[in-house]
């Protein structure tokens, strides 16, 4: 299956990126990277991860305390939201809603 990787995810990605950089250099670009590579594996696994939202799977990060928000649409796995697990629910669902 193909992934995409919405422009509101690749925000998500740049900002985490630029989080982590501040805290150490090169720290943001490891986020950047092991995100990637979280993102990369749902090639595998896309559709196991539970379902949260209004129908969003959520693939927890292997590394960072962060979630990975995608659908399956038409053959396609859609990554729509990578976001931080430790900001309030209620703010993670009007993000995806």
């Amino acid at each position: 299956m193909k992934i995409e990787i919405t422009l509101s995810a690749s925000d998500d990605v740049a900002g985490g990126h630029q989080f982590y950089e501040i805290q150490e250099a090169g720290l943001g670009h490891y986020f950047e990277s092991s995100i990637m590579s979280d993102i990369r594996s749902l090639q595998v696994y896309a559709g196991i991860h539970e379902i949260q939202f209004e129908g969003y799977h959520r693939k927890l990060a292997r590394h960072f305390p962060y979630a990975i928000f995608y659908r399956i649409e038409d053959e396609v796995i859609r990554v729509y939201a990578i976001l931080d697990t430790r900001r309030n629910p209620d703010m993670i669902s009007e993000r995806l809603n």
